[in-house]
């Protein structure tokens, strides 16, 4: 199965990278779901849950302030205001 090379990165660092899947993400017009071979795409998003799910079967989740995602040639970049791990504490670089 084809994979995503996936960047999760604030302003401030970068918070997660690898290898995945899928990405979902809250886009600012709705979830946006994003296999390999997906077209190109720059999208704004919105408060939400963005979630990573790895080969593997386990699922990485952050809850984002907003910012925008782009996919380009099974790369996916998520770009984000703020980020918290998935029991809400803020996540230091």
């Amino acid at each position: 199965m084809a994979e995503l090379e996936v960047d999760v990165v604030a302003a401030d660092g970068k918070i997660w990278s690898g290898h995945a899947r899928q990405v979902s993400a809250p886009a600012a017009d709705g979830e946006i779901g994003i296999l390999a071979g997906h077209t190109p795409v720059l999208s704004v998003l919105r408060r939400g849950e963005v979630r990573v799910a790895r080969a593997g079967g386990e699922v990485l989740r952050w809850t984002v302030g907003g910012g925008f995602l782009s996919v380009d040639s099974d790369l996916v970049t998520v770009v984000v205001d703020s980020v918290e791990d998935a029991t809400g504490t803020q996540v230091a670089h």
